[in-house]
């Protein structure tokens, strides 16, 4: 059985990659719905931290603006990369499987993490926005008094061991 796909949403998911990997937060924001639902999968009690302000629920255009602004501003400029290792489309539905390895301006400390981004599009617009990440790296990079993540490279740039995988898409200086 094969289940058709919108042209519209892997064009969307493709354009808001696109958008998030050049890094501005305005028109990443115009890819989202004026209403919608964001989760990021990380313990209630974490949320809205000093250090990780980005880190919370959302829900309008203007918090997706919000959302990538701190996400830049806590992050060191030129060590950050993402790789986009596959995108799954479902009718609106989408999950974007990837890495990305950033370096967290407060710490210094460079980390890597898995992500898997849920996304659903309607009308051309991203009304779903679920991430889920290796939240320990995160917590771990941003810890003032906790220890460097054991995976993380020195330059944040490329994890250890690691081989690009042969025609994977790279983008987005950003984990969504």
């Amino acid at each position: 059985m094969s289940i058709a796909v919108p042209p519209a949403t892997r064009a969307v998911v493709e354009e808001l990659l696109r958008r998030i990997g050049q890094g501005d937060p305005e028109r990443i924001a115009e890819m989202y719905a004026e209403w919608g639902d964001w989760k990021l999968d990380w313990p209630e009690s974490e949320h809205g931290r000093t250090a990780t302000p980005w880190i919370r629920h959302r829900s309008t255009r203007a918090d997706a603006a919000a959302h990538y602004l701190e996400l830049a501003e806590h992050h060191v400029p030129g060590h950050t990369a993402t790789e986009i290792e596959r995108i799954l489309i479902d009718g609106d539905d989408a999950v974007v499987l990837g890495e990305f390895r950033q370096t967290a301006r407060s710490t210094g400390r460079a980390y890597r993490a898995r992500f898997a981004l849920h996304l659903t599009v309607e009308d051309g617009l991203v009304t779903r926005h679920h991430i889920y990440e290796d939240s320990l790296a995160v917590a771990q990079a941003f810890d003032t008094n906790g220890p460097r993540h054991p995976d993380a490279a020195q330059d944040g740039l490329e994890p250890r061991g690691a081989t690009p995988l042969p025609g994977t898409p790279r983008c987005c200086p950003h984990r969504t």
